[in-house]
């Protein structure tokens, strides 16, 4: 991957957004609890080797870094009419946005798996929730594709990181049910 210069960076168009409604409609612990859940995603996101990678997906899936206006790391999640809960959402203007778990969901899994293995999976939904609506930028509506590239690319990152994660397979399978 080539070295890339600070004004390349989709990291510069990042910005942690909270909504001052959805402050007052949460209880205080949920208040907190989202705030931190935000912060990991926003530090995950804009993490320099994270960013190289994008850069080399958008050079190979030849999509010109302009077309995304902005990345906004949302506080608070957002619920479909039909209940699901969204991880991003990519409109035409390229204004990404990137949504949290329920807190519901994330107690479940600290209970059951531990504190490190939450934090592995909300860093690692948050990389693939980017790399899903960086893709939907190019393949707008074809959800298939966008999904199996997002898959594709998602393992390529975690293959070549340093890092060794046990629970990244399982974590995988979390995120890529579908």
């Amino acid at each position: 991957m080539s070295s890339l210069n600070k004004t390349s960076l989709l990291s510069n168009r990042m910005k942690l957004v909270v909504h001052p409604r959805k402050l007052l409609k949460f209880p205080k612990i949920h208040v907190t609890f989202y705030m931190r859940y935000a912060s990991v995603v926003f530090k995950t996101l804009r993490r320099h080797p994270f960013q190289r990678f994008l850069h080399w997906i958008l050079k190979k899936e030849n999509i010109d870094e302009y077309m995304v206006s902005s990345v906004r790391i949302m506080t608070f999640p957002f619920q479909k009419d039909n209940g699901n809960v969204l991880a991003g959402r990519c409109n035409s203007k390229g204004e990404i946005r990137i949504y949290p778990k329920k807190l519901e969901f994330c107690r479940k899994l600290k209970q059951k798996s531990g504190k490190e293995k939450l934090h592995a999976y909300i860093k690692s939904r948050a990389r693939a929730a980017l790399i899903h609506e960086l893709l939907h930028v190019k393949y707008s509506d074809d959800e298939e594709t966008v999904r199996e590239l997002t898959r594709k690319y998602f393992h390529i990152f975690t293959r070549h990181q340093n890092i060794q994660n046990p629970d990244g397979t399982e974590i995988s399978k979390m995120l890529f049910r579908h």
